[in-house]
């Protein structure tokens, strides 16, 4: 802090400087306590900074007395000094009323600017009022002042009126420079829908706009999805005398790459270098990252190439989401080689080496880059290096030695977190060893970390699965009570877990209160509950919360229309499944071949085989490959109503498409062949199929032997 005398002086010599008046005597004012503690009285009350003492407020009778007037320059000057907001409105309510005095433009502006730091809004629109009425003529950079302060109180909406009411309300004309501000405060204030409108408004107006207008508008209408508005904004710069720079081109890049337009971006990245616009490191970070979220790693390793021939050095950064890229495409001997490549990895690239080791199921190898690259080259590995390793043990099932790695990993200084227990206690429960989760959840305890809801839907998921919903309930329970919010997966295991044990109705009143929470139920969710309830044979139910599904805006997908075409067969309801099935084709659903082996088979049980073998031909031509199981509807269906060569046709057809037949095939027409007394086709068959690696199970014999009793042959037949 400054020593007194120096204050002193400074600002005695300030006010000097203002008033020239021998009789003015040094008068200094400060905090909210109004006119009071004249500083020349030698009086002090509580401990006092420098600048306090020095601008302590005065009496204005005293004022009054020592100057004989004050000029508007004068009262400029005064309001820029550090004054309180109540002080610097009494000096200027008082020079106003000095006879045949008039405030200038100067000392409005030097006031409305305190005044909105101090966010006195209210008080500025009285001064702005009180200026129109005494003729002051408004200029530009007034207002745009006013706005910014707008802006830094996060009052976007005041701004944008402002900038509107300038040339209706105070006859001043705003130009490019007002626009600009608003727009910026209207993107940087979480109001980009708007700031297209002000844009048009300022064409409107025939106000040219500048680069920088161009690269704000493009920004706003970025950040609303609205891609193809910014770009076409692009190419019509030119037409009002813009050209783009690099933060425009570096605006659309960045928001195209992100939502996977990368060759949009590419294009404009190629262009940005023929405009002579410079990108930087962060281009084509965001060109490279949008590449590799659509497994085009080849093109975006070629990118960094590129980088490095045009004479950029890829960062951190670069690398980091390359190898990310690599890794997720099971490349991960690549990521070790490109590691190699980078000058000072640090940890976070060493990490992502090795959880594409421990993703892939390459264990050793990710210990190995730990203990063997790591720590030789000096660096010490963090809580998410440990991390990864716990989860890799655990998807090995090696829940021991996760468990030791814990106690590793305190002894060399990095203490496991929340995430380390939560990955423990994830391995103890996929493995259904809950016991030992328990246990580690009150390690966790101990050390006073607090589950969290990850922890939570573990623990709840594996007592649903393993039939202990009370214990889930209470658990659930305790999620509540410690302030941890459930989320989807939280629900739709309790859901399970009451389907499961065939607790319907509470099932029922865990998805109506899930809905209360405010927690959207998901595909997962309905299906739960609607193959519960088609297991019970409650139809209806189940249709129920599917128009509750559609209702809701969940859309059904191949596991319902699947639930829902079986259910319907075994009810004998074949024509509604057709129309279900074909529900499902028209919304482009990808219908698997069960739903087709389900339709099938329910024709073939009613008897309707031809249908079936229609309905075959139908799915073959729109695409989809017949698996054994179609086949073995089919021959069944066939053998039931007496084509019996028919079937024997189908089944040498089995050898040409490639399929191979298997038990339940060839014990399908066998016991149909000895229903008809064609023993001795029954036997070529067994025999056939033997040879074609057929091994003959219980049913095959129980088929063969029951027939053989009802013909009353005793004869002992060699098969071999």
């Amino acid at each position: 802090m400054l020593k007194r005398s120096k204050l002193a002086f400074h600002a005695t010599k300030k006010f000097l400087s203002l008033f020239k008046s021998p009789c003015f005597s040094i008068c200094t004012f400060g905090d909210d306590r109004g006119c009071s503690d004249i500083l020349l009285n030698g009086k002090a009350s509580e401990p006092e900074t420098e600048w306090e003492r020095l601008l302590k407020p005065f009496d204005f009778e005293e004022l009054r007395k020592s100057l004989n007037r004050i000029t508007p320059y004068q009262l400029r000057k005064l309001l820029e000094l550090p004054l309180d907001v109540h002080t610097s409105m009494e000096i200027f309510k008082w020079a106003g009323a000095q006879k045949g005095y008039c405030h200038s433009f100067d000392v409005y502006y030097a006031l409305i600017d305190k005044l909105g730091a101090a966010g006195e809004f209210k008080v500025i629109d009285r001064l702005l009022l009180q200026m129109k009425e005494e003729g002051v003529v408004f200029r530009e950079s007034l207002f745009i002042l006013i706005m910014k302060y707008y802006g830094r109180a996060s009052l976007p909406g005041q701004a944008t009126r402002l900038l509107l009411d300038m040339k209706g309300n105070y006859f001043c004309e705003p130009t490019f420079k007002s626009y600009n501000v608003v727009l910026d405060i209207l993107v940087a204030g979480n109001c980009p829908k708007v700031a297209p409108n002000v844009f048009y408004e300022m064409l409107n107006k025939g106000i040219s706009p500048t680069v920088y207008t161009f690269a704000v508008v493009m920004k706003a209408l970025c950040l609303v999805n609205e891609l193809d508005s910014a770009c076409s904004l692009l190419r019509d710069m030119t037409k009002h005398g813009c050209v783009p720079n690099s933060v425009v081109y570096q605006t659309l890049i960045h928001a195209l790459s992100k939502v996977n337009r990368v060759n949009e971006a590419l294009t404009l990245l190629e262009e940005m270098f023929l405009m002579g616009c410079t990108p930087d490191v962060n281009t084509f970070n965001d060109v490279i990252h949008g590449l590799c979220r659509l497994n085009r790693i080849h093109e975006a390793a070629k990118l960094v190439d590129r980088m490095l021939l045009r004479g950029f050095t890829p960062n951190a950064v670069t690398y980091g989401v390359l190898m990310h890229g690599l890794c997720r495409t099971g490349q991960v001997n690549e990521v070790r080689a490109l590691l190699d490549k980078v000058p000072g990895p640090n940890v976070v690239l060493f990490n992502t080496l090795i959880n594409g080791y421990v993703t892939h199921g390459r264990f050793d190898e990710a210990k190995a880059v730990l203990h063997n690259i790591m720590l030789n080259l000096g660096y010490e590995p963090d809580v998410f290096t440990y991390n990864i390793l716990i989860r890799g043990l655990c998807k090995k099932r090696c829940l021991g030695s996760a468990y030791e790695m814990v106690s590793e990993m305190a002894t060399k200084g990095c203490e496991p977190n929340v995430i380390t227990y939560t990955i423990l206690i994830d391995g103890f429960c996929k493995a259904g060893r809950l016991k030992e989760a328990g246990d580690v959840l009150d390690e966790m305890s101990a050390k006073g970390f607090h589950l969290n809801t990850v922890g939570y839907n573990c623990l709840i998921c594996a007592l649903c699965k393993d039939g202990k919903v009370d214990e889930a309930l209470v658990m659930f329970g305790d999620m509540s009570r410690e302030g941890c919010k459930p989320d989807i997966f939280t629900f739709n295991s309790l859901i399970f877990g009451m389907c499961k044990v065939d607790r319907m109705e509470e099932a029922l009143g865990i998805y109506r209160d899930m809905v209360l929470e405010g927690v959207i139920a998901n595909t997962v969710t309905y299906n739960t509950l609607i193959h519960a309830f088609l297991r019970g044979g409650a139809i209806q139910d189940a249709l129920k919360l599917v128009n509750d599904m559609l209702f809701r805006g969940c859309p059904l997908d191949d596991i319902t229309y699947n639930g829902l075409i079986k259910a319907l067969c075994k009810a004998g309801a074949i024509e509604k499944g057709l129309g279900l099935f074909e529900e499902m084709m028209r919304k482009g659903l990808n219908a698997n071949i069960i739903a087709c082996n389900i339709l099938i088979n329910g024709l073939c049980r009613v008897g309707k085989v031809q249908k079936a073998l229609e309905f075959l031909r139908d799915i073959i031509h729109r695409g989809l490959i017949p698996d054994i199981v179609t086949y073995n509807s089919l021959i069944n269906g066939l053998c039931k109503i007496g084509h019996v060569r028919e079937a024997l046709n189908l089944f040498e057809k089995l050898q040409i498409e490639g399929i191979s037949p298997d038990a339940y095939t060839y014990n399908t027409l066998i016991s149909w062949h000895c229903k008809v007394g064609m023993f001795d086709d029954a036997y070529v068959l067994l025999s056939r199929g033997v040879d074609n690696g057929f091994v003959p199970n219980d049913v095959t014999w129980y088929i063969l032997v029951s027939n053989f009793l009802k013909k009353g042959d005793k004869e002992s037949w060699t098969f071999f």
